[in-house]
């Protein structure tokens, strides 16, 4: 189009726009006009056109003239339709429509704008999506209303799709209103300053907006100056926007970041940006991508005093951020709050300034880019004639996010030896390479990390005898060779790649091709003319986007989430989710449990592990540590203070302030006793003439703090073991204070040690924050206190279920929304062979999980690109009704579905396509909208984006379905161990190990002792007892009057000792069995299966038995069958001669025989050295002897001689799950007040029991009168008994509690699991 065609289009234009009446910028003005109805034949361009009767002109949508729309001279993804409004216009909407009367029509067209005709910027439906829907037919008209409006006077329609049986053909409408702004223009020297010229009072909120397009990628775009020194600027650098806030006059360092927003800003394209100031936080926007900064301190109250764009213009006592970098490029609708700063600039309003060269238009400097786009993209350049001198130059700048690809190659003329020069990337790097006759003549490399997306220029020059290549101005690397580069006018450049082999001979690539853009290309130093290229006078070229650059930063805004770290080449992105503690393609997935809990049902055993409160949710894994009991596991959080504190009166200070800072952040603590089942935290103070609350009537002395985040958490007056609001201790609530007429034992201001302690289990209040002491400064007044970890088990997501016992039951729940980022995860069982777990639906998206068959799970979606489905099929059945777990993830890389253990299956998601799901009818659990296919059975634990759905109480109220879903064993069954039972729980299941010589939360741990040759446990047979709810065997009268055919027998055992004694049983007949280690170092099993024959002796062949080493031994007897394992040894078998069976078993024991007369003379022997050494583990049938000496005090056993639990039996040196133990007041240093409390107690896993426990007992008083009865009623032994973590009766005397300690992490010994 001619300049004289052009401003006649302009004119044309405007005058239409007069007769848009009723078209405005204001917000409640329609935008909708028709736009292209009313353009004269002047605004209308094409890349061809068929005929005159089928040019651009005709291409109004709803005309017959001409041939009745536009159609280009060849069909192909080449051609375009341009149309020119005459002025930048709002564009709302766009619709096509065929060639009237023809089979011509588009089915998915490019959308391109620009203000300039140059410079097109592909407008795309989401951020991965450019492709239009077209039409079906040549008559309908189908619009499609752009989301945002787009600001432009030009468009570009190019075609991707037509009609198979027809040919390119197009109407074209757009829709919109007039735009007008306000704009300047600055040219790197010039500036805007605007003065507050009154200060009024601090307000909490300021914004400055304005949009600008720029070709620099660094400049100063705005500094704002307040009080006391402090500024805000905004910079552009590297094509990113930075906000710097520097204080202080002297300030000479380059200000403090706070935030770094969008990228390739420096595209000359219009950016908005917003900035606000909030009194607490500030808000940077970037088009559509906000950043949120907590506001500085110093800024909470600052306010903007004098504003500069464009440039820095304060007092010179600050350093600028860009050392003489000034914005070149344009501003437009600048507003600082509601004033427009550039019209009052226009009206030379006083309080705006003036510096350098301000124009009120946007001078656009003309850049003509081009686009490679695929591994078919070259362009292709014929030589010039005065590459004849010997003298050759090429340059170009180029951008690319790949880390290789050809830049450019050409061959070397025949007559000089047939060779090829290549210019490419090589990990990131630029490199020379020329080869001749097949090697390598020459290399040369230049520059480095040239994959950053920013504009790098590169130079190849070449003379008589110098070579060189430069990268961004910088010789990078220089050769003095004799190689010359004779080119001639028939020389061919190929820049990007090359031609398909087949039709061209001239272009070899052994390199990757490029992707990226390409500008100012120069053949010794004459401009290439791409827009002659385009028009193919010049060169050739394919597969091209002339006069735009594509590139696109999927890494900002970046699609990793929770830290990952974001690469991406020219077509994708990754995510690099290490140390992140998720996973997936987006880092979406956490990898940890959700509770200890979950991992307790993993068969996990105590220890420390990451808990991720909220799964995919915000709030980050923590370091926790779980202690596995039977019964529960507890998830126990330290603070920085368990220990017992004591506080010293002093009459400068009339109170003791204590903070508690937990391991755990606010967010953390908060989710974890709310989806907790219980929550416990012990508080304690110990007190001597140190009042407390000041009970019945007075004001408190002393209150604590406590509460879920992020407040400051609530005062309260109640203390461990009362009730909320109740201002009393424990003793008040139980009526047992020391003095009735207070309700705390401290309050009784007694001059003797006493104390309040108890547990917190209100977990509304919880946990403590702080702690005030009052009553301290008296001289007279001692006091101690401690705050225990805050410990809490149960989890009410992880139980959370539903039972549908109909196939047209269904839960409803409100609207799924993961638009960019969906992962569902269930756990299921049942025993039908299909049915639907989940579906949402919307217009055409729609998501649904299913049991397909009975081996089979179907995770299948449509996001807008039609219908995928990711399978995964299983070796085994999932309708055992067994648990069963579903983890369903899509995402915009990428679908994934597992299921179980078994390997997930993945289902990549279109480069081009729909990014977002948009659903919006209700989600269905179990069923489906159309009640078919429904789901038959439980779901369990079901969380959408880390949010668990209250299956439960929607079930409530649901006809079909029940709350609950009992039945836990069959799955989780199998983690008892060591012959422990699986017990059925409303939540969850438990290991019953009493018929087991194990103990644990599953039944796992050893329980082990040290023994020395004193050592006896007897446990006896001979008299009924009552079989009480800890005992570990069965009632003697099974075996008083039984005859035994059988036995099994297991143990393990760590000795020096050689002969020793393991294990000796004995009858009222004269009949044992004994196990010892012979004189040779073999193990020996002897019968004595009749009193009138001989001692069967039968020895195993392994030896080394008394090598210190732990060894373990199974013995099974069935009537006169015998076999022995030890170890990981071949079993051995033997055959008993004398007799099978085993009468009136009297007793069982371990260590040294006290009563021998029954043995012959060598077994006496032995028995009388009794054993020195470890056993564990030890089990004769049902019976446990060793753990009912060690834990359950009400068997039938006598123990003689010291006994101490250990973890001798342990494969590893220490066992990091025993539970916590407080040492006694005996192990502390120097004279201790018998009532003071221990301070600072050391705290260990394991109970001191046998010698240390008879001290401890002996030395407290209370104990004496229950010593003493236990001493006479064993005759002068004793048994073993665990330390109970519990107060004593009378606990003002003893003011120390272990009973928080239970729950407490070891201090030793501590495993850390990254599971």
């Amino acid at each position: 189009m001619s300049l004289g065609s052009k401003k006649l289009a302009g004119i044309t234009a405007l005058i239409a726009w007069l007769l848009l009446g009723s078209c405005g910028t204001g917000g409640e003005e329609v935008c909708e006009s028709q736009l292209v109805a009313n353009l004269p034949a002047p605004s209308f361009r094409s890349s061809s056109h068929l005929t005159s009767s089928h040019g651009p002109v005709f291409a109004k949508v709803n005309r017959r003239e001409g041939a009745g729309g536009w159609s280009p001279l060849v069909s192909d993804r080449y051609q375009w339709l341009e149309v020119d409004l005459g002025r930048r216009t709002r564009i709302t909407a766009v619709a096509t429509q065929g060639r009237y009367g023809s089979s011509d029509w588009l089915t998915a067209y490019l959308l391109m704008f620009s203000d300039t005709g140059h410079n097109w910027r592909q407008h795309r439906q989401e951020d991965s999506l450019g492709a239009f829907p077209g039409n079906s037919n040549a008559d309908t008209v189908v619009q499609y209303k752009l989301k945002q409006p787009v600001i432009a006077r030009y468009l570009r329609l190019i075609p991707l799709d037509w009609n198979p049986t027809g040919r390119i053909g197009l109407r074209l409408e757009m829709y919109g209103c007039r735009y007008t702004s306000d704009v300047a223009n600055f040219d790197g020297s010039s500036s805007l300053v605007y003065r507050r010229s009154v200060r009024p009072s601090w307000t909490p909120m300021e914004v400055v907006s304005l949009k600008f397009k720029t070709l620099k990628n660094s400049g100063t775009l705005l500094h704002a100056e307040g009080q006391r020194d402090h500024s805000l600027t905004l910079v552009l650098e590297q094509g990113r926007l930075l906000l710097y806030h520097q204080q202080g006059v002297s300030s000479s360092s380059g200000g403090q970041l706070l935030v770094s927003v969008g990228s390739l800003l420096d595209d000359q394209h219009w950016h908005h940006v917003k900035l606000e100031r909030l009194s607490t936080h500030l808000n940077l926007t970037v088009d559509k991508n906000t950043h949120q900064v907590h506001t500085p301190a110093e800024l909470s109250h600052w306010d903007i005093h004098q504003l500069s764009l464009g440039a820095v213009q304060s007092h010179g006592l600050q350093k600028p951020i860009l050392s003489n970098k000034n914005f070149h490029g344009c501003l437009e609708n600048l507003f600082y709050n509601d004033l427009n700063l550039i019209h009052l600039a226009k009206e030379s309003n006083h309080q705006v300034s003036v510096v350098g060269n301000v124009t009120f238009s946007c001078a656009e400097q003309v850049s003509v880019a081009v686009t490679f786009t695929d591994s078919q993209s070259f362009l292709q350049l014929p030589g010039l004639t005065s590459w004849s001198s010997g003298v050759v130059s090429v340059a170009l700048q180029f951008r690319t996010w790949n880390k290789a690809g050809l830049l450019l190659t050409f061959d070397l003329p025949q007559q000089e030896g047939s060779g090829t020069v290549w210019l490419y990337l090589s990990e990131t790097r630029l490199r020379l390479q020329i080869k001749k006759a097949g090697r390598a003549q020459l290399e040369l490399s230049a520059g480095s990390g040239l994959n950053d997306g920013q504009w790098h220029s590169v130079e190849l020059s070449s003379g008589q005898d110098h070579l060189s290549i430069t990268v961004d101005k910088d010789e990078g690397a220089t050769a003095h060779t004799s190689i010359p580069l004779p080119l001639t006018t028939e020389t061919q450049v190929f820049f990007g790649g090359c031609p398909d082999q087949e039709s061209s001979q001239q272009c070899r690539n052994p390199f990757k091709v490029f992707q990226g853009c390409m500008r100012l290309l120069a053949l010794d130093n004459q401009p290439v003319d791409l827009i002659k290229v385009q028009q193919r006078l010049l060169g050739n070229y394919s597969h091209l986007q002339i006069d735009m650059c594509g590139i696109i930063d999927r890494c900002s805004p970046s699609h990793c989430e929770h830290g990952g770290r974001c690469t991406q080449s020219w077509s994708t992105f990754h995510c690099n989710c290490s140390n992140s503690g998720y996973r997936g393609a987006t880092c979406h997935s956490s990898r940890y449990e959700q509770s200890c809990e979950a991992y307790k049902h993993k068969g996990n055993t105590s220890g420390r592990y990451y808990i991720d409160v909220d799964g995919s949710g915000p709030i980050k894994p923590q370091l926790i540590y779980c202690n596995m009991t039977e019964d529960v596991a507890w998830m126990v959080i330290q603070h920085n203070n368990t220990e017992l504190t004591t506080v010293h009166s002093s009459p400068d200070s009339n109170q003791h302030l204590a903070h508690f800072d937990y391991a755990s952040e606010e967010e953390q603590l908060a989710a974890i006793i709310s989806q907790s089942d219980y929550c416990e935290q012990e508080l304690s103070y110990h007190c001597k003439m140190s009042r407390l609350l000041n009970t019945p009537e007075g004001a408190p002395f002393s209150w604590w703090v406590g509460g879920p985040g992020p407040g400051p958490g609530q005062v309260q007056t109640y203390w461990g073991g009362a009730l909320p609001g109740s201002r009393q201790c424990a003793c008040g609530l139980q009526d047992n204070c020391l003095d009735p007429n207070h309700y705390c034992n401290c309050d009784a201001d007694y001059d003797q040690w006493a104390d309040d302690s108890g547990l917190l289990t209100h977990k509304e209040t919880l946990p403590v924050r702080s702690l005030v002491l009052g009553d301290i400064q008296r001289p007279e007044s001692e006091a101690a206190y401690r705050v225990g970890p805050l410990s809490c088990h149960g989890d009410k997501n992880f139980w959370n279920a539903a039972f549908f016992d109909k196939e047209t039951s269904y839960l409803h729940f409100p609207t799924f929304h993961g638009e960019l980022n969906a992962d569902i995860s269930f756990l299921f069982k049942t025993t039908s062979s299909s049915g639907v777990f989940l579906e949402n639906l919307g217009i055409k998206d729609f998501i649904r999980i299913e049991l397909s068959s009975a081996s089979e799970v179907v995770f299948s979606f449509d996001v807008g690109n039609g219908p995928l489905e990711v399978r995964v099929e299983t070796s085994v059945l999932l309708n055992d009704n067994r648990w069963h777990s579903v983890r369903a993830e899509r995402n915009v890389k990428e679908a994934s579905l597992r299921v179980d253990k078994f390997p997930a299956a993945t289902q990549e998601a279109p480069a081009d396509g729909h990014i977002h799901l948009q659903l919006n009818s209700q989600l269905f659990i179990g069923g489906t909208a159309s009640r078919q296919k429904g789901f038959l059975g439980c779901i369990r634990f079901l969380q959408l984006n880390g949010v668990t759905l209250d299956l439960e109480e929607r079930a409530k109220i649901t006809p079909g379905v029940r709350p609950g879903c009992p039945g836990h064993c069959s799955s989780y069954g199998s983690l008892c161990q060591n012959q422990g039972r699986c017990v059925e729980r409303d939540n969850g299941f438990s290991c019953d190990c009493d018929q087991s010589a194990y103990t644990g939360a599953f039944c796992h741990e050893e329980v082990s002792a040290s023994f020395i040759s004193s050592t006896s446990i007897a446990y006896n047979l001979n008299e009924p007892y009552e079989l009480s709810r800890n005992s570990s065997a069965l009632p003697s009268s099974i075996y008083s009057d039984m005859t035994l055919r059988g036995e099994n027998i297991s143990l393990s055992f760590r000795t020096s000792q050689s002969p020793a004694l393991l294990l000796y049983v004995n009858s009222f007949y004269r009949e044992y069995l004994a196990l010892l280690i012979n004189s040779h170092d073999e193990l020996e099993l002897r019968y004595k299966l009749h009193s009138s024959r001989d001692v069967e002796v039968l020895g195993s062949r392994v030896t080394n038995m008394a090598d210190g080493r732990l060894h373990s031994v199974t013995i099974r007897r069935q009537a006169d069958s015998v076999s022995v394992q030890i170890d990981q040894n071949a079993r051995e078998d033997f055959n008993l001669t004398s007799d099978v069976e085993f009468n009136s078993i009297k007793s069982l024991i371990l260590g040294r025989v006290q009563e021998s007369d029954e043995l012959d003379a060598e077994l006496a022997d032995l028995a009388s050295l009794g054993f020195t050494g470890c056993l564990s583990g030890v089990c004769f049938n049902s019976i446990s002897p060793l753990k009912a000496a060690l834990l359950h005090p009400d068997s039938p056993v006598i123990v003689s001689g010291p006994l101490a639990q250990s973890s001798c039996g342990s494969s590893s040196p220490a066992n990091p799950y025993a539970a916590e133990t407080t040492h006694s007041l005996s192990d502390q240093p120097g004279s201790v007040d018998p009532g003071q409390p221990l301070v600072n107690a050391i705290r260990s896993d394991s109970a001191l029991i046998g010698g240390v426990i008879a001290v401890v007992i002996f030395v407290t008083v209370s104990a004496l009168a229950i010593m003493a009865r236990f001493i006479c009623s064993r005759k002068e032994t004793y048994r073993t008994q665990e330390v109970k973590a519990a107060q004593p009766e009378d606990g003002h005397e003893f003011p120390f509690s272990s009973q928080g300690d239970s729950q407490s992490a070891p201090t030793e010994n501590q495993k850390e699991y990254f599971i």
